[in-house]
């Protein structure tokens, strides 16, 4: 635009499209700084970082954030300027400014040179961006959303597994626990039965070999008999005696 047709009509007219375009930049600048100032203020106040080690740490990451949305914006707002200086603050092609000395029939402003066509076009394209971005944009917010329900769909089944296997160990070793228990038991029930059957069948031997020493061979089963009995079991009995 600078040295153009354009410019110059705007500067007869003491108008600068440049001006106005950094008063807008500088206005978003502000806006900028007044909104992460604030967010700043507020994390600090929520987290309680002031007066802590972690107030470094939360300036830097909200100066990070920061440093990203800003260049994403700046770029934005370069499209912005160029489309500006390039569309809004052109002159039609035929427009020229009105002579000072002129009367106003022979007024060389003539709003019929205004290319009308050409600027409902330019309008019509608008919208039809405007409808687009917007179509777009609702379609990237459904897309959202759903990835949102997805998480929180697979946070919730990882929630519930996590509870399934603890609720699965903790039973698990429970019931180990408790067959631990029952065999433990089995195992001295028969302990105590086998010790207290060996225990009869010595003292139950023992008599039969003192009955037998007494004379009373005849209730003494042939097994024990002393004509049929070896001289380790005739050794063993007499050390029965002995010791009894």
């Amino acid at each position: 635009m600078e040295g153009s047709e354009s410019e110059a009509i705007f500067e007869s007219l003491n108008l600068n499209p440049q001006l106005f375009i950094n008063e807008v930049l500088n206005c978003v600048d502000d806006l900028v700084d007044e909104a992460f100032t604030f967010f700043n203020q507020q994390a600090s106040a929520v987290l309680k970082t002031d007066g802590t080690d972690r107030s470094d740490d939360l300036t830097k990451g909200v100066a990070s954030i920061r440093n990203i949305i800003q260049s994403s914006l700046d770029k934005r707002l370069s499209m912005w300027e160029k489309y500006c200086i390039r569309h809004c603050f052109v002159v039609p092609e035929g427009f020229s400014l009105p002579k000072a000395n002129g009367s106003s029939n022979d007024t060389s402003m003539d709003l019929d040179t205004v290319d009308d066509s050409e600027l409902d076009k330019q309008l019509d394209s608008l919208r039809d961006k405007l409808i687009l971005v917007g179509k777009e944009s609702a379609q990237l917010n459904s897309e959202i959303q759903s990835l949102e329900r997805q998480s929180d769909l697979i946070n919730s089944s990882a929630a519930s597994i996590h509870e399934a296997l603890q609720l699965y160990e903790k039973h698990s070793m429970d019931d180990m626990l408790k067959e631990l228990i029952k065999y433990s038991s089995e195992f001295h029930a028969k302990v105590d039965k086998l010790r207290s059957s060996r225990f009869e069948d010595i003292e139950h031997g023992r008599a039969e070999r003192i009955h037998m020493l007494n004379g009373d061979i005849s209730k003494v089963n042939r097994r024990f008999g002393l004509f049929n009995a070896k001289i380790e079991e005739l050794q063993e009995l007499l050390d029965d005696m002995n010791t009894g």
